[in-house]
């Protein structure tokens, strides 16, 4: 967050808000399970697995639809040489096409495989900053997050920068907006609430098609 430009921070913020939309959405939908905090997900695995629970099945199935997105993310780009911009819209065009997907498959009585969608388009999302093979940090988990502005607030203390942790206290506040806005949608339009960041990555990758600029340095 700290080698971004001004621009660049505030779409990660805002594709921070939208994995905290997809992840309350996703939260409400499920009976308790995330989309995109695969962290909470591996514990209700191992919680799952020693009391022999029923959820087990569905949640390993998120969590290797997540990691499916992370692959499928990495992998776009790599070898037929596309430039940073086109690789940052086609992936957010997929996001897009699958966010609307989700909830019409769902209707169908395909509740996890809508939901198996949406957890891929998190692993994709956390691949729109990737650098030189590597994610340069997490779009949809916040844990990294907080980490980074403790220690920022320690350097603080001893003298150091006075700043540097502020970046990361927007990507936080960013997931934590979007989560809570996600969770009023709910109420009113059920999973059909995740066209709303359907929309939000269709249109930016609309914009980054139109002006060849990527969103990171």
């Amino acid at each position: 967050m700290t080698r971004l430009d001004r621009n660049a921070r505030i779409l990660a913020v805002s594709f921070a808000a939208m994995a905290g939309m997809v992840d309350a959405i996703g939260f409400l939908a499920s009976g308790g399970f995330f989309l995109s905090f695969m962290s909470g997900n591996s514990t209700r695995f191992s919680v799952g697995v020693v009391e022999g629970a029923p959820y087990v099945g569905m949640v390993s199935l998120l969590l290797l639809s997540f990691v499916g997105g992370v692959v499928a993310g990495s992998l776009i780009g790599r070898k037929n040489m596309l430039s940073p911009s086109r690789r940052q819209a086609y992936i957010l065009i997929i996001i897009s096409i699958l966010l609307f997907a989700a909830p019409v498959i769902a209707s169908f009585e395909f509740l996890l495989f809508g939901l198996c969608l949406a957890a891929f388009c998190m692993g994709l999302e956390n691949t729109l900053f990737e650098r030189e093979g590597s994610v340069s940090f997490g779009l949809t988990y916040m844990t990294g997050a907080l980490v980074k502005i403790g220690q920022g607030l320690a350097t603080l203390m001893s003298g150091g920068a006075r700043f540097a942790w502020v970046p990361y206290l927007l990507l936080w506040i960013g997931l934590v907006s979007g989560a809570a806005i996600g969770a009023l949608l709910f109420g009113f339009f059920g999973l059909d609430s995740l066209w709303l960041p359907a929309s939000y990555a269709g249109i930016f990758a609309l914009l980054l098609l139109a002006q060849g600029k990527r969103i990171m340095p």
